[in-house]
């Protein structure tokens, strides 16, 4: 497990997933820290959007373990290189700086990674500016050197579907009455300030879903670009789909590279998400 600088500061990120790890009994996985601030300008601040600690506010003991030495960029190139060519997928469900440093330190990395899914941007509307998502706002220049034809295989899981992955008041109940790991989450849940009527989205867990059971969500292929100027669009992600009339009036669409969701079996997800937190544990 990799960390970088999110909705909490590097030292925080990288204590919650000493907890976050502890908790669900898998303190073997390795655990580096990332980059601490994005490539190029200052990241805007952090918002309190998980609580003040990026966990809901619970205040859980952070294990008494050392994190990995290596810089998370050096363990992710190991392991890479320790695994066949195509064999290994990386979930990255916060900034994309590490991914972009990544590729620039070791350029052949692109070529070894099976598949990168990516939760963030928004094809349509943002969540901290009117048309960009934060993880993408956060730094946009590594997003683009990502998303961009950097010649990864990509699942972009973007918060137009994510808004959809809702849990309610009857999963929480769900997850308290099962493992003390899966009540903490509820808690954890409970502490989220992204709150609809419906019950609370679930961002993140939908792209770790969409690995899980590719049904769980519908993608179509598109060419992105993500604006890295410092107007209003900042981070803004741009997704191209292909348009059957465009070569017709001679602009014919850049090739799409990008899997980009955008639909989702909220049935099927919800069904994923209660077996799995619930059994945590077992």
């Amino acid at each position: 497990m990799t960390t970088v600088s999110g909705n909490v500061p590097l030292k925080r990120t990288s204590e919650n997933a000493r907890v976050v790890l502890n908790l669900v009994g898998r303190a073997d996985v390795p655990i580096a820290a990332g980059a601490e601030r994005a490539l190029i300008y200052e990241p805007p601040p952090n918002p309190p959007i998980h609580g003040p600690n990026g966990l809901g506010g619970l205040k859980l003991e952070v294990p008494d373990r050392a994190l990995d030495p290596r810089h998370s960029v050096e363990l992710l190139a190991d392991l890479l290189w320790q695994e066949e060519p195509g064999s290994l997928t990386i979930l990255a469900i916060g900034p994309l700086t590490n991914i972009a440093l990544l590729l620039a330190l070791h350029p052949h990395a692109a070529e070894r990674i099976g598949l990168l899914a990516i939760m963030g941007g928004a094809i349509g509307t943002g969540n901290v500016t009117p048309v960009a998502e934060f993880n993408a706002f956060a730094d946009p220049e590594a997003s683009q050197r990502v998303l961009c034809g950097s010649g990864l295989p990509i699942l972009l899981v973007p918060l137009d579907v994510t808004r959809r992955a809702i849990v309610d008041e009857d999963d929480l109940e769900l997850f308290r009455e099962a493992s003390g790991a899966a009540g903490v989450i509820a808690d954890m849940i409970l502490g989220y300030a992204d709150h609809p009527p419906a019950g609370w989205p679930l961002h993140d867990v939908l792209a770790l879903a969409a690995l899980l059971d590719p049904e769980v969500i519908r993608t179509e292929r598109a060419a992105i670009e993500v604006d890295t100027g410092a107007g209003p669009a900042r981070g803004q992600t741009i997704c191209t789909f292909e348009r059957p009339l465009a070569a017709v009036f001679g602009k014919p669409d850049p090739v799409g590279d990008v899997d980009v969701a955008t639909e989702i079996d909220v049935d099927r997800y919800r069904d994923l998400v209660r077996t799995r937190i619930a059994t945590i544990g077992d």
